[in-house]
């Protein structure tokens, strides 16, 4: 396997990297997004950045990777592939949260690494560490591919990122670009 390009220019590389004028899931704006699914859609660099998340935490005695849907379900296959270890995902529950459905289970204590594409306030990852515990495994880290937080979000848990981004979030009241008329349109992603 060839080394491992920077994270930004990998994700720039496959068109991931966005400029404009962002709605974020967790409802706060920016100037800055990152597309999983551009990186998602390219084996090799998905393959890339699950392999320095495998990395970091090969020494942690992990036994299974989870991810939630959608995008940390292909992240926690290849992450857990280069670990040699099962991997399950998180899906929503309809009320809020996160379960493992379609018969997953978990040995009581199974070391557990969750993983995830991109963290703004680690809702997602949060939501998916409750679910394991719930579960009867024991999370003993997180892996991101991009931590948009600027590494500010607390998971409880040691996290790895490939990529921190400091971007300054807004919420849709206090949006300079939302009060600029001559300001970029909205996306919400």
């Amino acid at each position: 396997m060839s080394p491992t390009p920077e994270p930004l220019a990998l994700l720039s590389e496959v068109g991931a990297v966005l400029e404009g004028h962002f709605q974020y899931a967790s409802g706060r704006h920016g100037p800055l997004y990152v597309e999983k699914f551009r990186l998602l859609e390219d084996p090799q660099a998905t393959t890339n950045l699950c392999g320095q998340i495998a990395q970091h935490f090969a020494e942690a005695g992990v036994e299974l990777v989870v991810g939630p849907t959608t995008g940390g379900i292909i992240l926690a296959f290849e992450t857990a592939r280069q670990m040699g270890v099962p991997n399950y995902f998180a899906e929503r529950r309809s009320e809020g949260g996160r379960e493992f459905a379609r018969g997953f289970s978990f040995s009581p204590g199974q070391r557990t690494l969750v993983v995830d594409d991109v963290l703004t306030t680690g809702g997602s990852v949060l939501d998916t560490i409750a679910a394991v515990r719930e579960a009867g495994g024991e999370p003993i880290g997180v892996g991101l591919v991009v931590d948009r937080s600027g590494g500010r979000s607390d998971l409880g848990l040691p996290t790895f990122a490939c990529m921190t981004l400091d971007i300054e979030t807004f919420s849709g009241e206090d949006c300079p670009q939302c009060q600029d008329p001559n300001g970029p349109p909205l996306t919400v992603t």
